[in-house]
């Protein structure tokens, strides 16, 4: 399965804990939207694969008009091969959605939403800085609802200081009353040069407490669960049927194709990523070359990427997967390595899968760091 990502790095208002260029200015994006489609054009080789999603993401790509996001699909379809039941998301903030944004993207072909909600407690929201309030927050998937697009996925964070225990499963709750099918909750990290940093380092504000972050994840998991969702990767939760297509076929080693500045690009045996620099990426574009870097990658490269993102989904890592890059010895190496991790009830092996119990995933990286091969 093949996928097509499109990273739009604008946002209209910086948050606490991010750094996306936050530029809404209308001729950039303009240049930015026909630099994407003489990308797509400049690409359209990078694999011959049926496009089964294709993703709107970074920034926030809802500020884009409907027009934009018009041409820019119609540029896949005329360059690609597109699967008539692609997943289509768009990434979107809650102050963006309305009933007209909602129906202009559904007749565009946008048939799944990812968004930004972070927290429904008006406490977190303004300790992030973010845009929209509590209300908005709920009001905005049931317009999205509404209007029939139904399959929404959110983002919650959790483990941050303004977020106790009781207010943690009251969000999770929220969620699950509103009938979100699917919700991404992440550990509050703090990102470098980030305004977060910048308080946390002057102790304006308190720095992460891991044990209050572990707690709140084992909730998660404990709530969820009870709730009929499957936790199918370290931080992604999902009703039957409702898991991302979209970063499954990431963690699954499927081939993508990134567009945009800082967009990455994998086709199995290399890697590369574009500038970031968004005037950069337009100049180059113009001239009719893609400004990326490229990694050709090794076997053990291959293998190592491999462990830390099969570690993270509940299928774990595969024997035949393995085997097809080219290693049908290491399997049983990592099962051996992997000993002392399944005697303390963190790891399992069966059916020539080894994987993380849920007792373990909070640990998934240190554990794939240690199996890493040299």
């Amino acid at each position: 399965m093949s996928g097509i990502y499109l990273h739009i790095p604008f946002c209209k208002k910086a948050c606490n804990y991010c750094n996306f260029h936050f530029s809404t200015n209308q001729q950039k994006m303009d240049d930015l939207v026909h630099a994407l489609a003489e990308e797509i054009k400049l690409q359209q080789h990078y694999f011959s694969d049926t496009v089964e999603t294709i993703y709107f993401g970074g920034g926030t790509p809802s500020l884009l008009k409907p027009a934009h996001l018009s041409f820019l699909l119609n540029t896949i379809h005329q360059y690609f091969k597109v699967s008539n039941e692609a997943e289509i998301t768009l990434e979107v903030n809650p102050d963006d959605i309305d009933s007209i944004n909602v129906k202009e993207w559904k007749s565009l072909g946008v048939n799944r939403l990812s968004i930004g909600i972070q927290s429904f407690q008006e406490t977190d929201l303004q300790w992030m800085g973010r845009a929209h309030n509590a209300l908005q927050a709920r009001d905005c998937i049931q317009l999205a609802q509404e209007a029939g697009i139904t399959n929404l996925s959110i983002d919650l964070i959790y483990g941050g200081p303004t977020l106790p225990h009781e207010k943690w499963k009251l969000n999770l709750k929220t969620a699950i009353d509103l009938g979100i099918p699917h919700l991404s909750c992440y550990a509050l990290t703090v990102e470098p040069k980030t305004a977060l940093a910048l308080k946390i380092n002057r102790q304006e504000l308190p720095d992460i407490n891991t044990q209050h972050q572990s707690e709140q994840f084992e909730m998660l998991q404990s709530i969820t669960g009870e709730a009929g969702y499957e936790q199918y990767e370290i931080s992604n939760f999902a009703l039957p049927g409702k898991r991302s297509k979209h970063n499954s076929s990431y963690w699954s080693g499927a081939h993508y194709l990134g567009l945009g500045p800082s967009a990455h690009s994998y086709n199995g045996k290399s890697r590369q990523w574009n500038i970031s620099n968004n005037s950069l990426y337009i100049q180059s574009i113009k001239k009719g070359e893609i400004p990326f870097e490229i990694e050709k990658l090794t076997t053990v490269q291959q293998i190592n990427e491999y462990i830390m993102t099969a570690l993270r989904t509940v299928e774990g890592i595969s024997a035949e997967r393995l085997n097809i890059i080219g290693r049908q010895d290491i399997f049983h190496v990592l099962v051996k390595e992997a000993q002392k991790f399944i005697q303390q009830g963190l790891m399992e092996c069966s059916n020539e899968y080894l994987r993380i119990c849920p007792q373990g995933k909070f640990m998934a990286d240190g554990i794939a760091a240690e199996l890493f091969r040299d």
